[in-house]
């Protein structure tokens, strides 16, 4: 398959999975302005992780998992915490790249959607970014953790809402998780640690 029809494919999947699930399109239908754009590849370690994850396995969502896959080496994979105090070993195993948005392979005014990954026994720290946003599992699981809501443990097709500047924090236990990640408002400001003061 050609690096066009990676991406087209990937598009494909991704819009029929989003257009399935109620709570996705409540939080914001899928968008009908997408336009293609150049996208510069660019690996990471992380990349490597994810692609070799034996027990990352999707039962309702192998098809999108399997593109969002395919396209590993046709993306610019993030570096959203580079330079931060998070450290060398959550960068390399900590997996996202934009699907919907800044250096991918598609643009919309309306939304920003990335795939983000982690392998098991995994933490995420406490972050926010003034994007409201809506985490979608594709396949394995994870423990959502949000400011002033109970912990959930959520599994394929199970989504977890975001306010904007809400701290929230995810943690694999002996699965990995792969989820859709969608934005919506205030796309400029990148995602923060939250500081431990604003924890208490």
């Amino acid at each position: 398959m050609d690096q066009e029809a990676v991406y087209q494919s990937l598009l494909r999947t991704t819009q029929t999975a989003y257009a399935e699930n109620p709570e996705m399109t409540g939080f914001t239908p899928f968008p009908d302005d997408i336009g293609r754009q150049a996208v510069t590849p660019f690996h990471s370690t992380c990349c490597d992780v994810f692609c070799e994850d034996k027990k990352l396995v999707s039962q309702r969502y192998a098809v999108l998992q399997d593109a969002i896959r395919a396209a590993s080496n046709a993306v610019h994979w993030r570096e959203t915490y580079k330079d931060t105090e998070i450290g060398a070993d959550f960068m390399d195993r900590f997996a996202c790249y934009c699907i919907i948005g800044e250096n991918a392979p598609f643009m919309s005014a309306a939304i920003r959607l990335f795939m983000v990954y982690m392998p098991c026994h995994f933490y995420y720290p406490w972050h926010q970014h003034p994007a409201e946003e809506m985490y979608m599992v594709v396949s394995g699981n994870g423990v959502f953790k949000r400011k002033g809501c109970p912990d959930e443990r959520l599994t394929e097709g199970c989504t977890s809402f975001h306010e904007s500047n809400q701290p929230h924090a995810l943690e694999t236990l002996d699965d990995p998780v792969l989820c859709l990640v969608a934005w919506r408002d205030d796309f400029e400001m990148p995602p923060v640690l939250t500081p431990p003061s604003e924890m208490s």
